[in-house]
């Protein structure tokens, strides 16, 4: 299967993954609503990219929870600090983003999550497709939980404004990439592929040891310097 991975994005000019994660977020009682949709308290969704090595190429921290996936990425790549793509290249993204030409979705009405084929092989060309496809867009849930193991404070956004939020998570990511290549953590990493396998919380995130996204504001970019930006609402 690795051999068959690496073909799959080298050879299709898969340049990563993205995806959306949630942090707790401190709102206004007129803004509760916005940001309280999927949890029993406020969150901030928080989208972003990576590449296979598991480092982060774009955050864009800010949007409230009730922000659908497709708004936000429409967002990402109007930005004047936008999400690039660039032509002939493509990311990987989940069934709630619209199929477009730089960013593939899986088959629909198709199983899909790798626990589904731990058991049971493909059976035809589409489940392989989605199987090869969620072998590969595992490396943005696997960032999510490696970089919310790496930083407890991110489970206890809630004491802070979305504002403060936004630059904690971006600062986070820009210390993660950093880690990622001078102190990796494989203890971090194996526990956090076990989580995802086993389905526990968010992006394999135990439930104190990681941090939930929360509230949005502002962006990030596609290098380091770019990933941490100012934020702003939107």
């Amino acid at each position: 299967m690795g051999d068959e991975k690496a073909e799959f994005s080298q050879g299709t000019n898969c340049i990563g993954a993205i995806d959306g994660t949630h942090i707790r977020v401190k709102v206004s009682k007129e803004d509760v609503s916005r940001y309280k949709r999927r949890k029993n308290y406020p969150t901030m969704n928080v989208l972003a990219a990576c590449i296979f090595d598991l480092k982060f190429t774009y955050v864009l921290p800010g949007w409230e929870d009730s922000a659908s996936d497709s708004r936000i990425l429409d967002n990402a790549l109007s930005r004047e600090d936008n999400l690039n793509a660039p032509q002939g290249k493509f990311y990987l993204v989940d069934a709630g983003y619209m199929l477009r030409s730089t960013f593939l979705t899986p088959y629909r009405s198709t199983r899909y999550h790798l626990k589904e084929y731990s058991r049971h092989s493909p059976k035809n060309p589409k489940e392989l497709f989605n199987l090869r496809h969620s072998s590969l867009h595992n490396a943005i849930e696997r960032a999510f939980g490696v970089l919310k193991n790496r930083f407890p404070i991110l489970a206890l956004m809630s004491r802070y404004d979305a504002e403060t939020v936004s630059e904690i998570v971006l600062a986070c990511c820009i210390l993660h990439n950093f880690l990622v290549d001078f102190d990796p953590d494989e203890e971090i990493i194996a526990q956090v592929d076990r989580d995802l396998m086993n389905n526990e919380s968010d992006h394999g995130l135990a439930n104190g040891a990681i941090a939930r996204g929360e509230d949005g504001r502002g962006g990030g970019g596609g290098d380091l310097k770019r990933l941490y930006c100012r934020t702003n609402v939107e």
